[in-house]
Parts: structure tokens; C-alpha cells; sequence
């Protein structure tokens, strides 16, 4: 491949990711859209890769008690989608398709959520986008997403992903001006 040729490939990826997938009539909804429906099928990538791989782990008989995050009973195999063991595959197909969904839409509202803010941020402060945008919007989506993942989430469990989104966020921005 000549070097013109691979400049075209790369000025097209660039302008992929420039692009916008929507076009809603404001900036920040824009944003907030492109984020969600990106976010959203990496999710679903993510849910469905990991329960392949619990498949294949359980068909070959391996231990997987150990491959995953941590459960409460430490006794038996827990998947994140329990429900897959359906009577037949219907079934089965059925509870992937809706825990997928779920898991999608998680992935996609914590997106849409910090993409939203950081732009309201960077409009709010007359365009300044640094670490103070960043770790504003980690806090406030770690806080969002805690509150919806479990019915019973304990006042702590907010504030630890709180400061665990404000600190990805903020060394993720950080980072991202070093190399």
C-alpha cells in the first residue's frame, strides 16, 4: 500500500469519529445521542461476549467460581445473567435478548449522562474542557448509575462510585493529554 493511499484510510477514520450519527438540531443533544447508541453496542458486545465465555467455561468444566466479580455465595457459579438457563433455548435465547437490552441501556445512559454533562460544563465555564469538567461529570454518572443498579444501594455505595466515576473520568482526561 502507498503512503497515499494509507493517508486516505486514516483522514476516513478520522472523519468517522468526528462525525455525527444524528443530527437533532442542538450540539448537546447530538452528543448526548451519538454517546448513548455507541455506548449502547459496545454494552451489548460486552454482555454477550461474557456469557459466551461462561458458556464455553461451563461446557469444558472448568471452575469459573473464580473469573468474574465477586459474588455473594462463594458456594456456587453465579453469571451476571442467571436467567439463561432456560428450560429450552427459546427460553434461554429469550432472557439473553433481555438482560442484553438491560445491559445496553446501562452502557448507554451512563454515556449519554457524562457526555451530556461534560458538554453542559464546557458551555457553563465559556469552553473550557479540563479535569474540573471531567471529574464533575465521573461523580455525578457514578452516582446516577449506582442508584439504578440495585433496588436496596446503601447511601455509601453512591458515594464510592461517585469518587470511583470522578476519578476514572479525571485520570482518563489527564492521561489523554500525555499521550
Amino acid at each position: 500500500m502507498e503512503k497515499s493511499e494509507g493517508r486516505k484510510v486514516m483522514d476516513e477514520i478520522r472523519s468517522f469519529e468526528k462525525a455525527s450519527l444524528f443530527d437533532l438540531g442542538h450540539p448537546l443533544l447530538n452528543r448526548i445521542a451519538d454517546s448513548f447508541v455507541k455506548a449502547a453496542g459496545v454494552g451489548a458486545l460486552q454482555a454477550v461476549s461474557r456469557e459466551a465465555y461462561f458458556t464455553v467455561v461451563d461446557g469444558t468444566g472448568f471452575d469459573s467460581s473464580s473469573v468474574g466479580p465477586p459474588s455473594e455465595d462463594t458456594g456456587s457459579k453465579k453469571h451476571r445473567f442467571p436467567n439463561l438457563r432456560g428450560e429450552n433455548s427459546s427460553k434461554s435465547l429469550e432472557a439473553l435478548v433481555k438482560n442484553t437490552g438491560k445491559e445496553s441501556l446501562q452502557w448507554g445512559l451512563a454515556a449519554g449522562l457524562y457526555s451530556g454533562i461534560t458538554y453542559g460544563m464546557k458551555e457553563a465555564r465559556g469552553g473550557a474542557h479540563d479535569w474540573r469538567n471531567s471529574a464533575v461529570a465521573g461523580a455525578l454518572t457514578g452516582a446516577a448509575m449506582a442508584m439504578t443498579t440495585s433496588e436496596r444501594t446503601s447511601h455509601e455505595q453512591v458515594v464510592q462510585s461517585a469518587l470511583t466515576g470522578a476519578a476514572i473520568s479525571t485520570a482518563a482526561n489527564l492521561l489523554s493529554s500525555v499521550f
